[in-house]
């Protein structure tokens, strides 16, 4: 006999996590009256969708601690004191004299918009999180540094950085804070971070003694201007090293869950480390999870180009969209692309038909689960009915027929209400109609073509609709001439030994991707006949 499975929460792999978190602080015997989750937010190059999930899955955390009935938040951690590495791919040659100077003292390269570098680019990935209706806390590191919110785990760090110099070599092989202290300095001479060597530490005037000696950052070499001088850890005048430098924040903002990406893992390990044995403090629970890549398999990344943003999520899908691709699940490699816009507004229409009940579900761990991922996405307040909906493929389709007609969503809309598939005009339906035609503009393949194999009679029957579409090439649709076509895909069905159901399918799977849609002698009526046996022929 299966034993039965105990739901927590909300049935989702958030929940699990949260109830994981909440046990754990209670057996460590920490004050539960506020939890803080956080995320790190890159500010060396454009935030791209994966730099978005790690915000979002946290915030999807903090609203699952809130469903269990505790006081929970997002801190959103800007690291805009670290040094620009290498510039990222389509931004100017002339942020090259830039390099390895803190992003936060680097000028916008996008004009006079924001006050530095660093400060634009969090703003991109902070723009997403506002669109989607991520709640947050925004810490930015700079200011936590020149504060003095972090000199307490400074302190302390860089006085036990002998034992923490031999940890970092016996965990992870780099014995270069053996001889050398994890912290920093800005070079007051050049301006630069990384290039300056931290010699000593003076715990009575909060001061390091450095020379910038200069530095191999990448693969390239970066000179140091030879200045020896000091810095004052309680102005903000450097930055610890990463190995140490999630301990100290974890600490300072007593921050009790934080993801990572397996790229970063040995960095997590030390940090745990230190976090628990030099700052007394238990590190935070985690959850490893894969990269996002692209679509060819490569990482996406903010160096390579390969850059897959929010913005160019949100022109062509809702924010529900873009939150049911990052809490559906968050284990396993997901390759992404705008491609996956269609599959995922739909997929959430799918959602919302099961949390309403219009489409059944039997199983009742997956009845929950699906319930709970729609109400996470609608941060716990779903509404009250469910949208119109429309295939958004179909959508998109039906823009492609007007370019550049001012009035398109209009007439997309209207035959929407010909075909039965809408009934009242409302703002969540033209918006969807809005997006499609913009993805239709910029994505609509002519050649598009789906796994779809045929059978044999299929194979027949799909010949012989191309012949009969042929004989409408000049007729104009009417609800005679609709009829008529439609009846002779009925009798094609038949004289190929098919149920007219199984043709009707494979037409939708053909057009559409999907197992639904409109009245087939509508719809191919309205596409005109020679684009209807364009694309019948592409699967013969």
């Amino acid at each position: 006999m299966e034993e039965e499975q105990i739901l927590i929460g909300k049935g989702t792999w958030l929940d699990k996590l949260a109830d994981t978190l909440v046990k754990r602080d209670q057996r460590l015997g920490r004050k539960l009256d506020m939890i803080r989750v956080e995320s790190g937010l890159g500010a060396s190059g454009i935030p791209h969708i994966g730099s978005m999930g790690d915000a979002v899955r946290a915030y999807g955390i903090a609203l699952a601690l809130k469903n269990m009935g505790y006081n929970a938040e997002l801190i959103a951690y800007s690291d805009d004191m670290d040094g620009l590495r290498k510039i990222p791919a389509g931004l100017p040659d002339w942020l090259s004299q830039h390099i390895a100077r803190p992003v936060s003292e680097i000028p916008d390269p996008f004009g006079d918009c924001h006050a530095s570098y660093g400060a634009h680019m969090s703003s991109l990935l902070l723009d997403g999180l506002d669109r989607v209706g991520v709640k947050y806390r925004f810490q930015s590191g700079r200011e936590a540094y020149k504060s003095g919110k972090l000199v307490k785990q400074i302190d302390t760090i860089l006085q036990n950085s002998e034992r923490l110099g031999k940890k970092i070599a016996e965990f992870v092989g780099q014995d270069k804070y053996v001889s050398v202290l994890p912290y920093f300095p800005v070079c007051s001479n050049c301006g630069r971070l990384y290039t300056a060597s931290t010699e000593k530490y003076l715990p009575s005037e909060k001061k390091v003694l450095y020379t910038c000696k200069g530095s191999r950052i990448g693969k390239q070499e970066v000179a140091g201007c030879g200045h020896r001088g000091e810095a004052d850890i309680t102005k903000g005048e450097g930055k610890l090293a990463w190995k140490v430098e999630f301990a100290a924040r974890w600490q300072a903002f007593d921050i009790r869950f934080e993801a990572y990406g397996k790229d970063i893992m040995d960095s997590v390990r030390v940090n745990d480390w230190v976090c628990d044995e030099i700052l007394g403090h238990p590190h935070p629970l985690h959850v490893k999870y894969e990269m996002f890549l692209d679509k060819s398999g490569k990482k996406i990344s903010k160096s390579a180009g390969n850059v897959f943003t929010p913005q160019m999520w949100l022109k062509y899908g809702s924010p529900e969209s873009i939150l049911l691709l990052l809490f559906k699940r968050i284990a396993g490699t997901r390759h992404v692309g705008v491609d996956d816009v269609p599959a995922l507004m739909d997929e959430y229409d799918y959602y919302e038909d099961v949390y309403f009940g219009k489409i059944k579900e039997e199983n009742p761990a997956k009845l929950a689960k699906l319930k709970g991922i729609y109400e996470y996405i609608n941060k716990l307040q779903p509404p009250a009915k469910p949208a119109q909906h429309a295939l958004y493929r179909f959508l998109a389709q039906q823009a492609s027929i007007y370019p550049g007609d001012p009035d398109r969503n209009e007439k997309v809309f209207a035959r929407l209400v010909k075909y039965g598939m809408a009934k009242e005009k409302s703002s969540d339906l033209m918006n969807r109609i809005a997006l499609a035609a913009s993805w239709a503009d910029d994505n609509l393949a002519t050649d598009e073509k789906f796994e779809v194999q045929l059978s044999d009679s299929q194979r027949k029957a799909v010949q012989q609709l191309i012949d009969i579409v042929g004989e409408y090439a000049n007729v104009q649709e009417t609800p005679d001439s609709a009829k008529a076509l439609q009846s002779r895909v009925f009798d094609t069905a038949r004289s190929n030994g098919m149920e007219p159901k199984e043709l009707f399918t494979l037409l939708y799977r053909m057009f559409l991707n999907a197992e639904r849609g409109p009245r087939i002698g509508n719809y191919f009526l309205d596409l005109g006949a020679e684009r209807v046996a364009a694309v019948l022929k592409r699967y013969l």
